[in-house]
């Protein structure tokens, strides 16, 4: 059943709401104390929301992702992780208009066209054999093309490490997506479920590295912080420091900024 007129006119009539609040909220963003990586001026704040992400990883999210991992087949849940990516596609191709690079936009275009056909609604990925290569972006990294600096660093409930910048860009990017806009509210909430499926299929993926920097780390709030902000700052094309050069970008990602 489709989702009802005024919802949809609700959601397109207030999505561009979202992304003027979340340029007026980055105007008075925070920049880092001379000497520092990165501004955080939340931190009290931000290490109990860590701790209560750690805790929530503890209990419920990798032992989940362990039993998904285990159980269902690698080649399963690769398709289910393809699918959650391409839905993903149409915003791509906006936030690409938006930064004014017509090549992302066209690149993610014809992925999306290609293995939403070819691909078999997007389970199978075609498109990267014909040279039509994954090319990721959000409205985080639209703001940063329109100058906006990252702000100040954030733990934010459930979703982990950001910054303003991107936790702005991460809201907008839920409200301007064009399959959520378009499609039935029954849609939305199976891509929601394809998109959970692929961050459980990411934690069993790469659990020796996040439990080795939450569990194993001197100071996993501090681990934590580094390994996003470098590793952020370096898909933007910035250096270590937040500069827009990678000249002296070194990111080791095992690395204890705590270590002896």
């Amino acid at each position: 059943m489709p989702a009802p007129k005024f919802l949809r006119f609700f959601v397109a009539r207030f999505a561009p709401l979202f992304a003027v609040g979340a340029l007026g909220f980055l105007g008075a963003c925070a920049s880092p104390e001379p000497g520092q990586l990165v501004a955080d001026p939340y931190e009290k704040v931000n290490r109990n929301l860590h701790e209560l992400n750690k805790g929530t990883d503890t209990a419920f999210v990798r032992p989940a992702a362990m039993t998904y991992g285990t159980i269902v087949p690698n080649p399963v849940r690769q398709g289910v992780s393809n699918v959650a990516d391409n839905l993903t596609l149409p915003s791509e191709v906006l936030n690409g208009l938006l930064q004014a690079d017509g090549k992302l936009a066209l690149n993610n275009g014809f992925r999306f066209v290609i293995n939403s056909t070819f691909g078999l609604a997007g389970l199978l990925d075609p498109a990267t054999k014909m040279g039509l290569p994954d090319m990721d972006t959000d409205f985080g990294e639209t703001l940063h093309v329109w100058g906006f600096k990252e702000g100040a660093y954030l733990s934010v409930p459930l979703l982990g490490p950001s910054t303003e910048r991107d936790f702005a860009g991460t809201v907008v990017d839920a409200a301007i997506n064009p399959v959520t806009l378009f499609t039935p509210l029954y849609y939305t909430a199976a891509r929601r479920g394809l998109n959970a499926a692929e961050l459980l299929d990411d934690r069993y993926r790469y659990d020796e590295t996040i439990s080795s920097t939450l569990y194993d780390s001197a100071d996993s709030y501090a681990q934590s912080r580094l390994l996003y902000i470098q590793n952020r700052r370096f898909e933007l094309g910035q250096s270590a420091s937040g500069s827009d050069s990678q000249d002296d970008f070194y990111f080791d990602p095992y690395e204890d900024p705590y270590a002896e």
